[in-house]
């Protein structure tokens, strides 16, 4: 699915070049490359104020947290996407309430989401799924804070512009396979509100205003200067590699047409990163399986739906409760993406999965 070791080898000059500075400079926790950093991810995404955190489920708890989210409160988000979604609305304090996707982007269907407001619901958390962008708008007028969790969405753009510039505020998670991915752990939190910019700051070096001097009772979620100097190095290369993810989609695409599958596609107003090529078929397990026999790796984005994943139990989702979302999470297979792959690799793949449904 990533091949690390020729994502390095593009750029493992300039990376060594960015570990080197940073080795030489001794200064390792919140100093100058993170805060070229933060300033460089503000500029590409076209935000005033962006805060490396360190990771993305950091990143969307404190921002949750700096808009005041807490005990008592729940917090809508989708049932399809990382546990880490769910994880950091319980770790603000908060619960998650799950509404059901859209039955042909499985994301957040906004049209349910007025029927699951209450008194208590607190903020809004749609995910950018696959790399897609979501329409926040659409769930923007209901009179709650709305964050965007864009862990897969870097350089995303919908309507002419970049996903960061809707909603309150938007995660972002550097994990090593992301779009734009860090050799380690890494986070941001990217919004236009300068005050809830200064608070997520705070939160993330243990609530402290200055030094010594704690106003809040926050974490240790710092984004360190070698993943920041990393990330600058990749950050340059990001809308060139997005770029030829788009290329890969446009392939499979064109291979693939005509095959009993259901492909992604990007809203029509919008613009994908692609950071998943996922299909859909009832037949997901048989095509991974021949996929796996003749050695394409492949990856179920995700399996199991976050409400029914025995840590939430508690919260009492009964199976098809949300269909739609099921049925998603029992036909989704996504397809290799890295941006390294050359255009004979992805054709290979496309080849394997015509020979599946040709049996």
């Amino acid at each position: 699915m990533n091949d690390f070791r020729a994502q390095i080898a593009r750029r493992r000059g300039e990376i060594q070049e960015a570990i080197d500075r940073v080795l030489d400079s001794g200064w390792f926790i919140l100093g100058p490359e993170v805060e070229a950093f933060e300033r460089e991810l503000a500029a590409f995404v076209g935000a005033p104020h962006a805060v490396g955190v360190g990771n993305g489920m950091d990143a969307i708890t404190l921002a949750l947290e700096a808009l005041g989210v807490g005990p008592g409160h729940e917090v809508i988000t989708t049932p399809n996407s990382a546990f880490a979604t769910a994880l950091a609305v319980v770790r603000a304090g908060a619960t998650p309430v799950f509404v059901d996707v859209d039955a042909e982007t499985c994301a957040l269907d906004p049209s349910r989401v007025a029927a699951a407001l209450t008194p208590r619901t607190k903020a809004i958390l749609p995910v950018h799924i696959y790399g897609h962008p979501f329409d926040m708008d659409a769930v923007a007028s209901f009179g709650v804070p709305v964050v965007g969790d864009a862990a897969q969405a870097h350089g995303a753009r919908l309507r002419g512009r970049d996903v960061a510039g809707f909603g309150a505020a938007t995660a972002y998670s550097f994990y090593p396979t992301k779009n734009l991915g860090a050799l380690g752990d890494g986070g941001a939190v990217v919004t236009a509100d300068g005050a809830l910019a200064q608070d997520v700051r705070r939160r993330r070096d243990y609530g402290q205003a200055e030094r010594y001097r704690h106003v809040a009772l926050g974490i240790n979620s710092r984004l360190d200067e070698l993943q920041a100097a990393i990330l600058r190095v990749k950050l340059r290369h990001l809308a060139d590699d997005n770029g030829r993810r788009r290329a890969i989609a446009a392939r499979y695409h064109q291979h693939l047409a005509g095959l009993p599958l259901l492909l992604p596609r990007a809203p029509a107003d919008g613009e994908s990163v692609w950071h998943l090529y996922t299909v859909r078929t009832p037949r997901r397990d048989e095509l991974q399986a021949f996929l796996r026999a003749e050695g394409v790796t492949t990856l179920v984005h995700y399996p199991i739906i976050i409400p029914q994943q025995p840590a939430l139990a508690h919260l009492g989702y009964r199976p098809g409760q949300l269909p739609v979302a099921e049925r998603c999470a029992a036909e989704l297979l996504s397809l290799p993406t890295d941006p390294a792959l050359e255009d004979g690799r992805i054709d290979a793949v496309a080849q394997v999965v015509r020979r599946f449904f040709a049996q």
